[in-house]
């Protein structure tokens, strides 16, 4: 599993962005900003994808300018980054949780505008970039995860980068409450509360 340091950070506060075959197209996307059309792209995922690290490895790499949640941002304000990318022939990136088409857009304008941008869209993660992601999230939490433990929680984990982040926080939580390492067994409990909202034995029948 491959990563892409952001630039313009020390060593102690330095972040990465986990790669695999499912993020390929996003970084081969952000990477050609010199070819998007109007010098416009829509950056959209769902929550936890990491769109916000990406637009900051985009504007700390010199590619373009950035704006977060675009679509939560007054019409005026993206209006006026719009024309001013063009005016400066900046390549402009646009994040926001949802695609462009379930956006509502007053001015006619700035709909036919950004209706007109490239759309990048971040996908579920493949099986080694989940792999990469809850061992990184265990990482950062000081969670000691064995090849038993990955394997089992692999085969049973909801293929998604929120779903990473919350089950591993879980797993720690448990860990914590519990004095112990962690275990299939206690895996077993992160995951049914996660679905259930109760630990795993209180929780019969058990499909895990």
């Amino acid at each position: 599993m491959s990563q892409i340091a952001l630039p313009l950070v020390t060593a102690a506060t330095a972040e990465t962005i986990l790669t695999g075959p499912s993020l390929a197209p996003v970084l081969a996307a952000l990477s050609a900003a010199a070819d998007w059309p109007f010098r416009t792209a829509v950056l959209a995922g769902p929550a936890r994808s990491g769109k916000s690290l990406l637009a900051r490895w985009f504007v700390q790499s010199g590619a373009g300018d950035a704006l977060d949640d675009a679509d939560a941002l007054p019409e005026d304000e993206v209006f006026h980054r719009w024309n001013r990318a063009q005016a400066d022939g900046r390549p402009l990136l646009l994040v926001s949780n949802r695609p462009v088409g379930a956006w509502s857009i007053e001015l006619p304008d700035l709909a036919s505008r950004i209706g007109a941008a490239l759309l990048i869209e971040i996908a579920p993660p493949d099986d080694d970039l989940l792999r990469a992601l809850v061992e990184d999230l265990a990482r950062r939490r000081g969670l000691v995860l064995g090849e038993g433990v990955l394997a089992f929680l692999m085969l049973r984990i909801e293929r998604s980068h929120a779903a990473a982040e919350s089950l591993v926080a879980t797993i720690d939580r448990l860990s914590l409450e519990r004095k112990a390492a962690v275990t299939i067994s206690l895996v077993r409990d992160a995951l049914a509360e996660r679905v259930h909202g109760v630990p795993d034995r209180e929780w019969q029948p058990r499909l895990l």
